[in-house]
């Protein structure tokens, strides 16, 4: 949400979404960024958004507005900044100096170095909570084309889900620009959950339904989930060291996934719920 757009964060405290990001960076013009920031202070510090996690997207380190910004999210309570083009552990670790005990750290990767040095980022503090992929940036430093079923991209779309669950992180898809492309939007959000993310950065209301469809557990999910720990559960006790279902064999990994998406499923229901 631009932080520079009073109504789009008031508009935001009605939306579905899980986390919200006001924007101090790309979505602001240089001549209101300072503007913008006590627009998103005054926001975060009002409340009103519920159980949405607030995050503030500051600007990058070396700009005129980054340790003002950092400051300010750091005043306002926010519970996460993200930090922008971060291509080092090093950046992170200045980042913190500036904000202090808190919030947590989400970071962008939005260059090839900061793609190769994923995994330093992601375990640069245990305050790094998300890594978020600046998937057009990418695109564009890569000398990329622009493609629906992003082949150029999925390499490194695969180093940021493995340095993120090697750091026990989140990893969130970078956004789709095309919103009148919704059966595009759809097929990224199915590729980013095939590929392991756990969302996806959005950039209008309307993308917020069908990224929580395609990324919340499927009927079918949960059914398949409660079936294997049943059967595992039924074998355990019966003293069977082999698990079959459906003709399918089941091993302790599967039942640890069950219980996975069945924790998801029950976290979005209290989300709803609240």
């Amino acid at each position: 949400m631009p932080g520079s757009n009073a109504r789009a964060l008031e508009k935001a405290r009605t939306l579905p979404a899980d986390a919200l990001v006001l924007d101090l960076e790309d979505a602001v013009a240089p001549d209101v960024k300072v503007e913008a920031r006590a627009q998103v202070l005054a926001a975060v510090r009002a409340g009103g958004y519920g159980q949405r996690e607030i995050v503030v997207r500051v600007n990058a380190l070396g700009t005129p507005w980054s340790r003002d910004d950092l400051a300010a999210a750091a005043a306002a309570g926010a519970d996460a900044v993200l930090l922008p083009k971060v291509e080092s552990a090093e950046t992170v670790s200045a980042a913190l100096g500036a904000l202090g005990s808190a919030p947590a750290v989400w970071c962008m990767l939005e260059t090839p170095r900061g793609i190769l040095n994923a995994p330093s980022i992601a375990a640069a503090s245990p305050r790094v909570s998300a890594l978020v992929m600046g998937t057009s940036d990418l695109t564009k430093d890569l000398h990329a084309r622009a493609r629906p079923e992003r082949l150029p991209l999925l390499t490194s779309l695969q180093l940021c889900v493995l340095a993120a669950r090697a750091a026990g992180i989140t990893a969130l898809d970078g956004v789709h620009l095309d919103l009148d492309d919704e059966a595009g939007f759809t097929a990224a959000c199915r590729q980013a959950a095939d590929f392991g993310f756990d969302g996806k950065t959005l950039i209008h209301p309307r993308q917020v339904a069908i990224a929580n469809e395609v990324f919340a557990p499927a009927a079918s999910d949960l059914d398949w989930a409660r079936r294997v720990i049943a059967a595992h559960a039924d074998a355990v006790a019966h003293g069977r060291g082999v698990v079959v279902l459906d003709g399918r064999l089941i091993e302790n990994l599967h039942v640890d996934d069950s219980r996975r998406v069945l924790a998801l499923a029950d976290a979005i229901a209290q989300r709803q719920a609240g």
